[in-house]
């Protein structure tokens, strides 16, 4: 009786014990939550030495190549990410607030559009804070790398700063006439060249020097017809008949009028009413100061009315061509400074304004002109010399800029790498102005005041942050596509 009454108190406590067990074993199971397929798989990965951009969960061959797989080692940046997933959800649901230091405030449609300070976006949306921590999630790539690492690949940072922003373009230029200066001498009757005064190219004249005689029949003829008209005028000046007065006054005009066709001087032609004596030639005088450019014409050489015979420059002031490229254009207008020097003078310089912009491009150099206008004392500057040319642009006060070797272009966007401290670089992209050309470039959106930004390596910090987005994604796909299947994660 004693004996079965042990035996099933035994049992009873055997039994107690049984159930203990199975409900911790229970109890341990359900909190710790069974590792996700995708996080089994991606233990490790593999990758080609020549195509980093072919990740693969297994090894083998390069599709693209043929070279053996060499195995990559999981980022840390997608292992913080997998491990605060969980707690990122939990704050969304929760409606937590995250809690750290405030990097920027961004717009919630426009990455590059930041402020140091909470309000309203250009769209008019509130601006979103970025939290320490936070910027990696924004950029989708931020990095950290070890110190030593960073030290080794020689990493230059620079800081983004506030300045008076210009641009001084520099380049080639020729020096030529002035066209506004240039007067073209011709013929106004037909005739031979008696007498050249102006007989070599490159000769200066003064205004009213001469510069030939024409021999023309027609001029003598008309000369006598006008002595002839100016004793009828005398003669029939007491005639009772005005039809005889208004006749004689008529033909006096009408050779007076032919005179001034032929741009004969009026002191010529009191001249021939005084002495009466007709002249052979007709003198052609320079109508401007300046240098004989042009000689069409020889000694005893018949020429019609109409035709040139000169062309004269006055070249106290010159025009100076510079070329520039299309993206220079819009820094330069009429009226801005333009500095010119020229080899063949070294220590001098001389200061005109810019006068024009051509609003075309040459079709074979591609390049605009600009017209500078010069004064030329001592006419040392010479019409053909080449020149070096420096023309300033408007100056844009408190302009945020940033080094031009910063930038990476990748044809669609701009970016740069910020350095957060401790190894962390951040890549963020931006929105570009113009470029000084003295290795600054304005910045439009992207960057605040006082950031460092990296100057030196970037490439490869680009690269990096290039296979980490890229490994990062993948895995991201093969979580989705574990959570959507719980039955292959808990076997």
């Amino acid at each position: 009786m004693k004996g079965s009454s042990r035996l099933r108190v035994a049992v009873f406590v055997l039994a107690i014990l049984a159930l203990s067990a199975g409900a911790y074993f229970v109890l341990s199971r359900k909190g710790k939550p069974a590792k996700s397929a995708a996080e089994q798989t991606a233990s490790q990965l593999w990758t080609c030495g020549m195509h980093p951009e072919v990740i693969l969960d297994h090894p083998g061959n390069c599709p693209k190549c043929g070279m053996k797989l060499v195995p990559l080692r999981k980022p840390e940046s997608s292992q913080a990410s997998s491990a605060t997933a969980p707690a990122r959800a939990s704050a969304q649901k929760t409606g937590a607030k995250k809690k750290g230091k405030i990097l920027y405030w961004r717009a919630p449609m426009d990455p590059t559009e930041i402020y140091d300070h909470p309000g309203k976006s250009k769209m008019g949306m509130d601006l979103i804070p970025v939290y320490e921590g936070e910027e990696a999630l924004s950029a989708g790539g931020a990095i950290t790398i070890d110190p030593v690492v960073v030290q080794n690949i020689g990493v230059r940072y620079a800081e983004v700063k506030r300045k008076d922003f210009t641009r001084t373009v520099r380049t080639v230029g020729m020096i030529t006439y002035d066209e506004r200066r240039v007067r073209t001498v011709s013929a106004r009757i037909s005739g031979w060249v008696e007498n050249l005064h102006a007989d070599f190219t490159g000769q200066s004249v003064r205004k009213g020097d001469p510069l030939l005689e024409i021999y023309s029949p027609e001029l003598v003829t008309t000369q006598q017809e006008y002595l002839l008209a100016l004793r009828t005028v005398k003669q029939v000046a007491e005639s009772p008949f005005q039809s005889v007065r208004k006749g004689a006054s008529d033909l006096l005009a009408s050779a007076r009028k032919r005179f001034q066709y032929w741009d004969i001087p009026p002191s010529e032609i009191e001249r021939l009413e005084q002495t009466g004596q007709v002249r052979r030639t007709v003198r052609l005088d320079a109508p401007s100061g300046g240098i004989v450019v042009r000689r069409l014409v020889e000694q005893g050489q018949y020429v019609r009315e109409g035709a040139t015979l000169f062309e004269l420059a006055d070249i106290s002031q010159v025009w100076v061509l510079a070329s520039i490229y299309d993206d220079e254009v819009p820094w330069l207008r009429p009226g801005q400074e333009a500095r010119v020097s020229l080899p063949y003078l070294p220590g001098q310089s001389f200061t005109g304004q810019i006068d024009y912009v051509y609003p075309y491009l040459e079709e074979t150099s591609r390049v605009v002109k600009v017209r500078v206008v010069l004064p030329n004392p001592g006419l040392k500057l010479k019409p053909g010399m080449y020149a070096d040319v420096e023309l300033h642009g408007p100056v844009i006060p408190d302009a945020l800029v940033v080094p031009v070797e910063a930038v990476i272009r990748s044809g669609k966007r701009n970016i740069v790498f910020v350095a957060r401290g401790k190894g962390k670089f951040e890549p963020r992209e931006i929105k570009l102005g113009e470029e000084d050309g003295q290795g600054h470039v304005r910045l439009l959106a992207g960057l605040l005041g006082g950031e460092k930004v990296v100057v030196s390596a970037q490439f490869l910090l680009d690269s990096e942050s290039r296979l980490q987005e890229a490994i990062q994604k993948m895995l991201q796909e093969r979580t989705k596509t574990a959570s959507s299947h719980p039955s292959q994660a808990n076997p």
